[in-house]
């Protein structure tokens, strides 16, 4: 080999030499732009992400945003609820207060009212015992005002007193006397209520009651509710017969008489704007006096009048007429049979010329004494005119 070969060894060996210096930095220059490019690439991708995440971020801060302004929002409506609810909470306080109080209260004036309505009940039960129950329940029910009118109506007068009452008072103590009467119209007054009677007032120990007036059954079951009023009281002092001498110390047991007639009166109350009385006037109310004053000790004494009203109801005898002061004409009379026994024990004769009643239950021989003579008198009279 020659120098020039071993030359041109060398310089091969420097081109292969720098040709893989070439390479190497060939590829070390490819790796590094590989790398670079990786890094590029990284880059981007991070800055896509940071764009990315900026864009995100500036979304959710436009959502936080929105977000914040729903809670402001909703916090004020939370609060103006709140604000509400503390309202209606305060006012449903004040109104359980105010209720409470006026609970209070409406006790406080249910218990006056009542004390008030006791007061009052007290008082109408007093005003009660002075006025008849039919007047008094028209009264308080708005039926009849307390003013001064009257009507005329048909109605059945009743009258009745005790007999020999004024004797029988100077024979005992003011106190007997007192108790004595205040029984004997209990037990009266007992009688016309349970009948229906209108209580009109008491005269002493006369008692005048009417039928008809507020309440009426008609004209004639008045008049039988009156006359099976007055049986009803002979036949209860029948009952007490024996009581007047326990009781009061009385020498002889009660009699009373009545008299009952039927006609026009006039009804209503009687006085000055301050004192009412509610009452009955005419001359009915006379005429029941007048037949009770001429009846006889336990009888019951009625004009033709309520006669005519109950004959198909109650046995009657007719009397004589009688005279009775007030009144023109004279008066048919007619005695009410307590029971049986009296109509049996009533004979009565009547002619053209002669009428006679007896009752054999109560006659007496000195009365039938005085017939003979009357008999012998009215002979020798006509013999004489003979």
């Amino acid at each position: 080999m020659t120098k020039f070969d071993n030359k041109y060894d060398i310089e091969l060996s420097d081109v292969e030499r720098q040709k893989n210096l070439d390479e190497e930095a060939n590829r070390i220059a490819q790796s590094k732009i590989q790398e670079i490019e990786k890094e590029l690439k990284k880059l981007r991708l991070e800055l896509q992400l940071r764009k990315n995440l900026s864009l995100e971020l500036e979304k959710q801060k436009q959502i936080a945003e929105e977000a914040n302004q729903n809670a402001k929002k909703k916090t004020q409506e939370l609060d103006k609820l709140i604000k509400k609810q503390n309202l209606e909470a305060q006012l449903r306080k004040n109104l359980a207060d105010e209720m409470k109080k006026q609970k209070l209260i409406a006790i406080d004036a249910q218990d006056e009212a009542l004390k008030k309505k006791n007061e009052i009940e007290a008082i109408s039960n007093q005003l009660s015992k002075y006025l008849a129950p039919q007047v008094y329940h028209s009264i308080f029910s708005g039926k009849k005002e307390a003013n001064v009118v009257s009507q005329r109506k048909k109605l059945t007068v009743f009258f009745s007193d005790i007999v020999g009452f004024t004797s029988i008072s100077d024979s005992l103590e003011a106190e007997e006397i007192s108790s004595m009467l205040n029984y004997y119209l209990t037990e009266m007054s007992q009688i016309a209520l349970a009948h229906g009677g209108t209580i009109d007032k008491y005269i002493g120990d006369a008692i005048l009651i009417f039928f008809g007036d507020p309440e009426s059954a008609g004209v004639k079951q008045d008049a039988i509710k009156c006359v099976n009023m007055a049986v009803s009281m002979q036949s209860r002092m029948d009952e007490l017969k024996n009581e007047w001498a326990m009781k009061f110390g009385l020498k002889e047991p009660l009699a009373i008489r009545s008299g009952i007639t039927t006609g026009y009166c006039t009804v209503g109350n009687f006085g000055s704007e301050d004192r009412l009385d509610y009452t009955v006037i005419g001359s009915q109310v006379n005429l029941a006096a007048r037949l009770e004053s001429i009846a006889k000790p336990g009888s019951i004494l009625i004009s033709f009048e309520t006669y005519n009203q109950v004959l198909n109801e109650i046995n009657c005898i007719e009397l004589e007429k009688v005279s009775v002061k007030g009144i023109r004409e004279e008066i048919r009379t007619f005695e009410v049979l307590t029971n049986q026994k009296d109509e049996r024990d009533n004979e009565e004769i009547k002619t053209d010329n002669l009428k006679l009643t007896a009752d054999l239950s109560k006659l007496e021989s000195s009365e039938l004494d005085k017939l003979e003579e009357f008999i012998g008198d009215i002979r020798n009279r006509m013999k004489g005119a003979k």
